[in-house]
């Protein structure tokens, strides 16, 4: 592939109240989305189709802080990004610059410039087809757009999810 996508989703759940680090935050609350979910990382192809998915990570959790946290994942990145393919991603994934490409951010106060401009607008483009991976997944299982068991083995599902994915549609990559 020329390029390959990540992006983050959250699976939502029906658990509640489970402590975090910090007192008095929901480990599995996304405060983003304003419910309690679990948060994976999805590999795609430039086409949008899903390549890799990461285990599951709190709701709380970035998706910066979700990709560090599977060795797997920047492992994977860093073999692509070292065969000179790109790894394009949102601005959740801000920190990775050398991993991950992604959008130029607003400076406070400020303008981007055109040329910055005219990048963000083609990585965008670029990038689009990523959110179509997690949105296959969701659609055509219906047990990820609301997940009703134990928060930990959301990971689990979408793997096997993933599979069958591939399996159904006579395609690996």
């Amino acid at each position: 592939h020329t390029h390959v996508i990540v992006d983050g989703t959250l699976i939502y759940t029906d658990r509640i109240d489970t402590p975090g680090p910090t007192a008095g935050v929901d480990l599995w609350w996304s405060g983003k989305h304003k419910h309690h979910g679990g948060n994976i990382q999805v590999v795609s192809a430039p086409d949008g189709w899903p390549l890799w998915t990461s285990d599951v990570r709190p709701g709380r959790e970035h998706d910066t802080t979700a990709a560090r946290a599977d060795p797997d994942l920047l492992k994977l990145i860093t073999a692509w990004v070292s065969d000179g393919q790109l790894s394009l991603a949102d601005l959740g994934y801000e920190g990775e610059p050398d991993i991950f490409k992604v959008p130029f951010k607003k400076p406070k106060g400020g303008e981007l410039t055109v040329d910055q401009q005219a990048y963000n607008a083609v990585h965008g483009a670029l990038r689009c087809l990523g959110e179509r991976a997690n949105s296959l997944l969701k659609t055509t299982y219906k047990a990820l757009r609301r997940y009703r068991g134990c928060p930990r083995r959301i990971g689990r599902i979408v793997a096997a999810a993933l599979v069958l994915l591939h399996h159904e549609n006579h395609r690996t990559t």
